[in-house]
């Protein structure tokens, strides 16, 4: 058996899978082994597996095996394994240090690398996996590596012709199930005469 993965929020007397046993007579239920940390029990006489307490996800994959055993007769049994996984919810947004930078330009720079930015998720796996982007690039005069976070100009600025500030919204998104999760950070850009 191998049941439909359960979430990590999963709450108590969650159901997982039925077991059933081919058998003329009735049989008892019983979790024969594997199951150490007693997430799980089972109806005896129906099968019906349920959750006995929250799932730590870092426990899982989870094999016990389920016997069904003559219910006159204990000697006459049989066994069958169950696999049950569990699945990581996103439970983080990715976060900034700081959600406000301030950085000096100088003006007549050619298109050059400004900061870099790295936001930090309390997930695992593809839940923290990060890309960053921008949400404003004030008419593509900035751009973001999407993978390093480093935050660059793509042409020169004018003191004297163009603002002197620039507010640049950068996000740091995860690749979350079921959604995913953005951070924010606000670069102030002051070009310098």
């Amino acid at each position: 058996y191998h049941p439909a993965p359960l979430s990590e929020k999963a709450p108590t007397d969650t159901f997982v899978v039925e077991i059933s046993a081919l058998y003329k007579l009735p049989v008892n239920y019983s979790i024969a082994s594997g199951d150490e940390k007693g997430y799980f029990m089972i109806h005896s006489s129906n099968g019906m597996i349920r959750t006995s307490k929250n799932l730590e996800v870092e426990d899982f994959p989870v094999n016990f095996k389920v016997r069904a055993t003559d219910s006159s007769n204990a000697t006459i049994f049989n066994e069958v394994e169950v696999k049950v996984e569990v699945i990581d919810e996103n439970d983080f947004p990715p976060v900034f240090p700081s959600s406000l930078l301030e950085e000096r330009l100088a003006e007549h720079s050619p298109a050059t690398q400004i900061v870099q930015l790295k936001a930090q998720d309390n997930d695992t796996g593809r839940n923290g996996f990060l890309t960053y982007g921008i949400l404003n690039g004030h008419g593509l005069k900035f751009r973001i590596n999407e993978t390093t976070g480093i935050l660059y100009s793509t042409a020169p600025f004018d003191y004297e012709e163009e603002p002197t500030e620039y507010q640049v919204v950068v996000y740091a998104e995860d690749d979350g199930i079921p959604e995913k999760k953005r951070g924010y950070c606000t670069v102030v850009i002051k070009i310098t005469d």
